[in-house]
């Protein structure tokens, strides 16, 4: 099978760039440099119409938004690997379960937050704020799962795990108050002490 990865590191393409470290998949990659807009270049619009990273072309075919990536490179390897629930197993559900809510609601809190803080347009303080309290009763709801169990699925590791551990991740620059959740701030840490989640990506 054939893999090409375009990527930018440090962006929306690094959670991507970890599962295929944590899983060993072999592929190539192409840098997209996304400072300089060649994400919205005639040549990767021809790949990628939705013209951002990353995008996972698999034997010819684009695979594009991330969480589509995760949840296709968790049925292709992750299932053989023990690090992706098999069809037809209870844990299947909550694999997509948390994966979406991690990329879909949590996600969307934080891009909020994100809008009130950065964009001059937007800015304001309330509904960062506002912003940050919603995330922090999103942050209630994986703290009263993980303070139950190690992990996503139970008690071993898996790219549930990966995948929300990146979005939440990312959510403590922005001001979310992680460390106000004892088991997330500790399932965090144990996430991002991965071999795989390690260095640029």
């Amino acid at each position: 099978m054939s893999l090409v990865f375009y990527w930018h590191p440090m962006s929306s393409a690094t959670p991507v760039a970890c599962a295929l470290a944590e899983l060993s998949v072999p592929h190539d990659r192409v840098k997209i440099d996304i400072r300089n807009g060649e994400q919205r270049t005639p040549a990767y619009l021809a790949i990628n119409p939705n013209g951002k990273v990353p995008c996972l072309v698999v034997d010819g075919t684009p695979l594009f938004e991330g969480l589509a990536i995760h949840l296709w490179l968790g049925e292709q390897y992750g299932v053989g690997q023990g690090l992706w629930p098999a069809v037809g197993a209870p844990a299947r559900l909550e694999a997509m379960s948390w994966c979406t809510w991690a990329y879909v609601t949590y996600a969307a809190v934080l891009g909020r937050v994100w809008l009130a803080t950065v964009d001059d347009a937007l800015r304001s303080v309330e509904h960062a704020a506002a912003g940050i309290r919603a995330a922090n009763e999103l942050l209630d709801l994986l703290e009263a799962r993980l303070s139950q169990q190690s992990w996503m699925l139970g008690e071993a590791y898996s790219l549930v795990d990966l995948v929300v551990g990146q979005v939440v991740g990312y959510g403590t620059h922005l001001g979310a108050v992680v460390d106000a959740h004892p088991a997330v701030a500790g399932w965090l840490q144990r996430v991002q002490a991965r071999p795989a989640m390690q260095g640029e990506n």
